[in-house]
């Protein structure tokens, strides 16, 4: 029985909550035996909060009390790089294994307010530096579906946990694809807001103009409602933007599908599931328009450049002076050195070097300064292709989950974000959601479609995920 409890989405064990049919110590409990039984193979919480149990109960009084939040006492799983005031935070990283936040994330506050409970921190990329958590400083995840495969990243471990029935939702950063891609490979929906959106304030910093918290959920309806909660501007963000800033968009029920990012890299029979999905949305009203994006194949290129430099720049602040690892070596710039060379993983070091590089005197205009200037091309190519349908189809990824190990080369690993970097370089809202399976070594392996909608269009994102879901269900 209790087993079963963590396989119901947000909104049915509400529904449950609110009828008084189960409790929130009933969730969390359900959760936790999960937990037990899988996290040891699957590494997908690097810490469980052992008062649980105790923030169930208060859910549980609060709710007889007479709150109603639809969060109010449902378990979650957030991703090691959110802050959680007095809980460490290590964002994966050696650099930061001991640092225990001071203060609360914004989404955090809300989330709080709302009355979710936290089970615990999940395992990442180091930095949320990757695709696949294999980076973590603490070990890979394991994807629950076939654990010889990774569960994909960077927010790997935040997807498994809800993929394993050891969370009903939760939350990750998404700064080139860290929600969507491993919802993809996991079979879970994983949402990235508009950029703005939602606050980053209490996010470990990647990549600033890149960087979104985005939910991880059982199906679109738990995503929207964890998107909802956590939405709004910040005075503690200035990035952020108001509801209702962007004009509400009519619905053409037109999907653009830019058929000429396809034509090499792509599983063929991945491909096959993408047609289906829109063949059914088809039978459900909407019109198949080929568009032409001629930034897009550039996108990664761009991403790769414009990411790390942000990348180090951010973490210039870790020196081993302030916070976090210091070690002493045999004079201020050994310090400095050693401190760095320790905490910092090879992927980390990789980017912060690749960022250094790309701003430095004599290249700042010869790479980052062109990217910059693609980045505002490719912004202005979606912007228009938006004005024409409602959406925009790919597929999420290129190929299903790789085994672990699999892809010992970076640049096949960066491969991996073709489809997923462009919505984080222009600010688009974009949602992954499970398309079926296709089958390697015998198991069945999830994939997934992403679609990616005007800025603030949100809504729209949603209601094409509902309705292919719901036809996938038939």
């Amino acid at each position: 029985m209790a087993n079963e409890l963590a396989k119901l989405s947000i909104l049915d064990a509400a529904k449950k909550l609110a009828a008084k049919e189960i409790s929130s110590v009933d969730l969390t409990r359900a959760c936790m035996e999960n937990i037990d039984a899988r996290n040891e193979r699957l590494n997908a919480y690097l810490e469980v909060f052992d008062d649980a149990e105790d923030q169930a109960q208060a859910a549980d009084d609060r709710r007889a009390k007479g709150e109603k939040h639809a969060l109010l006492g449902i378990p979650l799983a957030m991703k090691d790089n959110i802050l959680i005031e007095g809980r460490r935070v290590s964002a994966a990283s050696k650099m930061l294994e001991n640092y225990v936040a001071t203060y609360d994330a914004t989404a955090v506050t809300k989330l709080k307010s709302a009355g979710a409970v936290f089970l615990g921190r999940t395992n990442l990329d180091e930095f949320a530096m990757g695709g696949s958590t294999e980076n973590s400083a603490f070990g890979v995840t394991r994807n629950p579906v076939d654990e010889t495969r990774v569960a994909g990243g960077s927010s790997g471990g935040s997807v498994a946990a809800v993929a394993a029935d050891m969370a009903l939702g939760a939350f990750g950063s998404d700064t080139g694809g860290s929600v969507r891609e491993p919802s993809a490979f996991c079979g879970t929906v994983g949402f990235k807001p508009t950029y703005g959106a939602v606050s980053r304030s209490g996010l470990i910093a990647m990549g600033s103009s890149l960087d979104q918290i985005g939910p991880i959920a059982k199906n679109v309806a738990d995503a929207e409602l964890l998107f909802n909660t956590t939405r709004g501007l910040d005075p503690l963000d200035s990035t952020t933007t108001p509801e209702g800033l962007y004009p509400k968009r009519k619905q053409m029920k037109k999907i653009g599908v830019p058929r000429h990012l396809f034509t090499e890299g792509i599983d063929k029979d991945l491909l096959k599931n993408f047609d289906a999905a829109l063949a059914d949305l088809v039978a459900q009203g909407y019109e198949l328009v080929d568009i032409k994006l001629p930034s897009a194949p550039l996108a990664l290129a761009i991403y790769y450049i414009v990411m790390p430099a942000e990348v180090s720049t951010n973490l210039a602040r870790l020196d081993g002076v302030r916070y976090g690892l210091s070690k002493t070596g045999e004079n201020l710039f050994d310090d400095y050195a050693k401190t760095r060379r320790e905490g910092f993983g090879p992927e980390t070091r990789r980017r912060i070097m690749l960022g250094t590089y790309v701003l430095s005197s004599g290249y700042y205009d010869a790479y980052y300064g062109k990217a910059t200037l693609a980045r505002e091309t490719l912004s202005r190519e979606i912007a228009e292709a938006l004005e024409r349908v409602d959406v925009i189809a790919t597929p999420t990824t290129p190929s299903p989950s790789f085994k672990i190990g699999e892809k010992s080369d970076p640049l096949s690993m960066y491969l991996a974000d073709i489809f997923t970097v462009t919505a984080n370089l222009t600010g688009n809202p974009a949602i992954s959601l499970p398309m079926g399976t296709v089958v390697r070594d015998g198991v069945s392996l999830p994939v997934g479609i992403q679609f990616t909608a005007a800025h603030g269009d949100e809504a729209g994102l949603f209601t094409v995920g509902k309705l292919l879901e719901s036809s996938q269900k038939k």
